[in-house]
């Protein structure tokens, strides 16, 4: 669970900003060791999401990766994040970001998307749009 900042109180992926002269898989890497203490010894791209909220000015452009073993570490709590395992059909949907619900089946099945999704505010979606990428296709 994000314990602060944006998105706050949602169940919500490791994940933040790349830093100067890293690339955004090594940010990826770096966010997931920072914020969950899990140690992945490399990331590959799954998905690329962009959101736009009415309520802030900017786009925001999401990687979306999967970590790849050997994966080293328990995950801990850490000032960011409270992290917990769930399984497949106990996710918690409705305490996560709306969008969560379309794509991360997706993401779970192995499929490869690019979407974009649109926030009035943190809370209500307003439209969305979602299409799978082949294997060998350019996210």
């Amino acid at each position: 669970m994000k314990k602060r900042g944006f998105g706050q109180g949602k169940w919500n992926g490791f994940g933040g900003k790349v830093e100067t002269d890293e690339t955004i898989k090594a940010a990826a890497l770096r966010e997931l060791e920072e914020e969950s203490c899990l140690k992945a010894s490399d990331a590959e791209l799954r998905g690329k999401i962009t959101f736009t909220f009415l309520t802030i000015p900017e786009v925001l452009k999401v990687h979306v990766f999967e970590a790849l073993g050997p994966i080293k570490g328990e995950p801990q709590e850490t000032e960011e994040m409270k992290p917990q395992w769930y399984a497949e059909s106990e996710i918690p949907y409705e305490k996560m970001w709306a969008d969560d619900k379309y794509w991360l089946p997706l993401f779970l099945e192995g499929t490869r998307f690019k979407a974009l999704f649109e926030f009035d505010d943190e809370s209500t979606l307003l439209r969305y749009d979602l299409d799978t990428v082949p294997e060998g296709e350019e996210l």
